[in-house]
């Protein structure tokens, strides 16, 4: 059991069957004597992806989730879904929909994830904050254009694209930051 008076960013509990995810939470001290002071949560539904916000007394008890993160690692592509594989049980598991549309531009092929685990069913998908992935295709490098710093587009290997600056030339290797879609530097 969770106490809401415990609940911090970051924590998992269960509210109607569903994982949730806190993502902010406050607290309101009463006015009148004797009053509950009041927890304000914002919590993602984890099986939906609906942002919800709540109020709990502070002395409300919440159920634990039986959540757990587990190391992954991307085997293949498979149509509209991809192929993952639980590094602990050797599990694979097909993943569609938006888990799978939102991160698929920054995976490759043995790439490594983190696979949020609800009820045997995996609900959540991470990539690492940083990937490493080769520029396919991009205009030529742009010398003594200006004095200001030029960017031009680039297609990674993926098939995304990205903002890169003026200087970088297919076949050299990129970091991306996965959380903005932009180039951080080269790798």
């Amino acid at each position: 059991m969770i106490i809401a008076n415990d609940l911090r960013r970051g924590i998992i509990f269960q509210l109607d069957a569903a994982p949730c995810l806190v993502l902010d939470v406050s607290f309101q001290s009463p006015t009148a004597r004797g009053g509950n002071t009041l927890v304000k949560t914002k919590f993602r539904n984890l099986m939906t992806g609906q942002v919800l916000n709540n109020t709990f007394k502070a002395g409300d008890r919440l159920d634990e989730a039986d959540f757990a993160r587990r190391k992954g690692q991307f085997l293949y592509a498979a149509g509209d879904q991809g192929v993952f594989m639980d590094q602990e049980s050797y599990e694979q598991h097909e993943i569609g929909g938006d888990l799978y549309d939102d991160v698929k531009g920054y995976l490759l092929e043995g790439g490594e994830v983190s696979l949020g685990v609800f009820n045997d069913m995996v609900v959540t998908l991470e990539v690492p904050q940083v990937v490493e992935l080769t520029v396919v295709e991009t205009a030529p490098a742009i010398k003594n254009a200006t004095a200001t710093a030029q960017t031009k587009e680039a297609i990674l290997e993926t098939g995304i694209a990205i903002q890169v600056p003026g200087y970088l030339e297919a076949g050299e290797r990129v970091k991306v930051d996965t959380r903005e879609c932009r180039f951080v530097s080269r790798a």
